[in-house]
């Protein structure tokens, strides 16, 4: 990428200010790092990052300054989906969490998720008994790779408002989206209003406090120029409630990885790496799976009913 890049400042997406926060870790990354492949999903950590600041008031960290929303909006369209060897474990997770809305009540209307790759969370949510499935993904390349099943229940963009009728949705899912949002509470707001009174939205996200984030510091593969806002418990709790929401529940997830990915994400030197990650494939271990909490949290929060 020759031309010069915008930067725009960013502000707390809880607070809304943007003159009280503490840097965290500088800034480390080129212009020639904004491009298609830094944009596209479960790519291999590389450390590249804006600058961090964590806000004094409420805590929230977030990326600041960032790329112009035109620019990373482009990024996101032309980024490839190239997860196929982990997508049976991407589906074990997120469905286990689908399916635990069954214990807080969900009814199995109509679904939404929001960046819905090529659609394989659509697919599972119609085997688990959800009548109706709609999806919203930028990414051109993982649209035209959906089932015929699903497709045509796709938007191919971002999420926006106007897209979809008032008090429409009974569940809205949002699986390692928030982090990427650039103005999170306008998502939110939206998502209330196609909500119906008592409909859920699960958000599965990075924690930000987690124990591994905590011990890698700037070289944890969440500290990434993808990210424009990283959450802890205690802050996504306090968005949702922020716009609204009523927060049912807010706790660790474990997430299902093989041997191979799970080793994909340590933070070490490229050629070291590379090499362990032959030997792994070499051992035929590599598609040993594992069942974790390696950072990651979810959220379950409820659009009050009217009244």
């Amino acid at each position: 990428m020759d031309k010069k890049v915008l930067l725009r400042q960013t502000s707390c997406a809880i607070c809304g200010r943007n003159d009280h926060a503490k840097e965290i870790y500088p800034s480390n990354f080129e212009p020639t790092a904004l491009n298609r492949s830094v944009f596209s999903a479960r790519r291999l950590p590389d450390g590249i990052r804006y600058r961090i600041v964590k806000c004094r008031d409420c805590g929230l960290v977030r990326s600041d300054p960032v790329a112009e929303d035109g620019l990373t909006a482009q990024l996101y369209t032309e980024s490839s989906f190239d997860y196929d060897a982990e997508l049976k474990n991407i589906i074990a997770t997120y469905g286990r969490y689908l399916r635990h809305l069954e214990k807080i009540g969900v009814k199995k209307g109509s679904l939404l998720e929001i960046g819905c790759g090529n659609g394989f969370l659509l697919e599972e949510a119609l085997a688990q008994g959800y009548v109706c499935v709609h999806g919203v993904e930028p990414s051109q390349e993982a649209v035209s790779r959906a089932n015929d099943r699903v497709r045509a229940k796709i938007v191919n963009g971002l999420m926006r408002p106007g897209l979809f009728k008032e008090n429409y949705f009974d569940v809205i899912c949002m699986f390692q989206v928030l982090d990427h949002i650039s103005d999170p509470g306008a998502l939110l707001k939206e998502c209330y209003r196609i909500l119906k009174p008592k409909g859920l939205v699960l958000c599965l996200n990075h924690n930000v406090e987690a124990f591994s984030a905590r011990l890698l510091k700037s070289r944890s593969p969440i500290i990434d120029i993808e990210h424009t806002y990283l959450f802890s418990p205690r802050t996504q709790r306090r968005i949702f409630q922020k716009n609204n929401f009523t927060v049912r529940q807010v706790a660790a997830a474990y997430n299902r990885y093989s041997l191979l990915y799970f080793f994909r994400l340590l933070p070490l030197p490229a050629p070291a790496k590379n090499k362990l990650l032959g030997l792994l494939q070499k051992s035929g271990l590599a598609g040993v799976n594992l069942i974790l909490p390696l950072g990651n949290m979810f959220i379950v929060a409820e659009k009050p009913s009217k009244g």
